[in-house]
């Protein structure tokens, strides 16, 4: 069954406007079983130019229901129904929002026209509704008016219907390509429906509770969608003795990014390997020898090692410390008895092939074998520096998101209010929360901070 819906507003932004018209047709996928459609008094004035594109006064609306009246018939319509709606996100935000003014969480499968013509009708001109109006030759007596809106993305969705590969793609649509007798008992596609599709990390369980993996996404609904509809062997061992599901918001990706990171490293999860480590057992050193040349070395991340030498880049294993020194030996030409990659006493095997400049045996100037390690150095040297705030998006549009970094140690990240105003950088430090220890949260914050220069208050 659906509910294909259309709403007039007083603005662009649901968190801000309010509806001024609601219309509902109910849909059995076969014909229309019911229509209601009404006037709302948005308790607010409507600007002229909205007046002027859908037709609707402030003197029309004067003694219209407002919505908190017709709530529960618009609940009992749309009950255990698809939403439907040209550009679904639109409608969907404004009848969201208008419930959680009112304390209810409204939560329905959504469905977009918009992407479902694309889909069937591909190589079209334009998918505004008024232009597939016209292609299609659907009369509706007024566009911008809920009810005509309405009835013309019906006729849309009878034509889409129609077609062979139609229902195909609203199932596809609809689940994004999840079939539910391969779903976990526990796990059904209306509790995958009602996970925000915003960012933030999101946890699999095992039947005990305990937690199988930790993943991040810009839009949490949207990657548990594709981890349920991936039948690959990577996907059926992913969601291996999964049974239940839940997750966190937090707005910002950066914010994510690093909560991904901790949690998994502090919960240690069966499924996430790659960044268990819980610290950094490998690094590439720097020191100067007594000659005056800056020598490279791998070894372990130990307290001793970080105190003697200047520590340069961590891995998790030593192996792939040494194996990144090699490599940059190769690539900027450097000596490799003075990175600790060969044993010999005086000069090195690559000096007597001619690979080496001979800085081993003295015979390069201290200058120009410095000058190509600091590149190399500059090239893997990937650590914090400075103080700053990252500003990043909140949960809510009421709050930001901060991640805090001082003298080049990662602080922690927080949430504040809008409201607050201009604050002072003793009182933003107060918001963050202490971070679980992580070897990756500077990398992370780095890696972030350069693609997203944006963000970055220094203080």
């Amino acid at each position: 069954m659906y509910a294909i819906i259309d709403v007039e507003t007083t603005g662009g932004t649901a968190k801000y406007e309010r509806i001024t018209e609601i219309a509902i047709v109910i849909h059995d996928g076969q014909t229309v079983v019911d229509t209601y459609s009404t006037l709302l008094n948005p308790e607010k004035s409507i600007p002229r130019l909205i007046t002027q594109l859908t037709g609707i006064t402030d003197q029309m609306v004067a003694r219209a229901p407002k919505f908190f009246e017709v709530a529960k018939k618009i609940v009992e319509l749309t009950e255990g129904k698809i939403f439907v709606a040209h550009n679904v996100t639109f409608d969907y935000s404004f009848v969201q929002e208008e419930f959680k003014r009112l304390g209810y969480d409204f939560q329905r499968r959504q469905l977009c026209t918009v992407r479902l013509a694309r889909k069937v009708f591909p190589g079209l001109p334009s998918y505004s509704l008024s232009n597939l109006k016209k292609h299609f030759k659907i009369h509706a007596d007024k566009s911008h008016r809920a009810l005509d809106d309405t009835l013309a993305t019906t006729q849309l969705f009878q034509l889409i219907l129609s077609q062979q590969e139609g229902k195909n793609n609203i199932r596809s649509l609809v689940n994004l390509g999840v079939k539910e007798t391969k779903l976990p008992p526990n796990i059904t596609l209306e509790r995958l429906h009602a996970v925000p599709d915003t960012c933030g990390i999101y946890y699999l369980h095992d039947s005990r509770g305990q937690i199988l993996y930790v993943g991040k996404s810009l839009n949490i609904r949207k990657r548990l969608f594709e981890h349920f509809a991936d039948t690959t062997p990577k996907g059926e061992k992913l969601r291996t003795g999964v049974a239940d599901l839940s997750w966190e918001v937090t707005g910002s990706e950066l914010v994510a990014l690093l909560y991904e990171s901790a949690e998994i490293k502090r919960l240690q999860p069966a499924i996430n390997r790659a960044q268990r480590a819980r610290q950094h057992a490998g690094a590439i050193f720097a020191y100067t020898d007594f000659e005056g040349y800056k020598c490279l070395v791998f070894g372990k991340n130990t307290v001793k090692n970080a105190k003697n030498l200047e520590l340069v880049a961590e891995y998790p294993k030593p192996e792939q410390a040494r194996n990144h020194l090699q490599s940059l030996v190769y690539q900027h030409e450097l000596c490799h008895r003075l990175s600790h990659l060969d044993s010999s006493e005086s000069a090195c095997f690559h000096y007597n092939i001619k690979k080496c400049f001979g800085a081993c045996v003295g015979e390069e100037s201290t200058e120009s074998y410095n000058e190509r390690v600091q590149i190399a150095i500059a090239k893997i040297s990937r650590r914090l520096s400075g103080s700053f705030f990252f500003v990043d998006k909140g949960r809510t549009p009421e709050e930001v998101a901060i991640v805090g970094v001082k003298d080049g140690r990662y602080l922690g990240y927080g949430f504040v209010s809008t409201d607050d105003g201009d604050q002072t950088v003793d009182a933003l430090l107060e918001f963050l929360s202490t971070p679980y220890a992580d070897p990756d949260s500077g990398r992370i914050i780095l890696g972030f901070v350069e693609r997203n220069p944006k963000g970055l208050r220094p203080f």
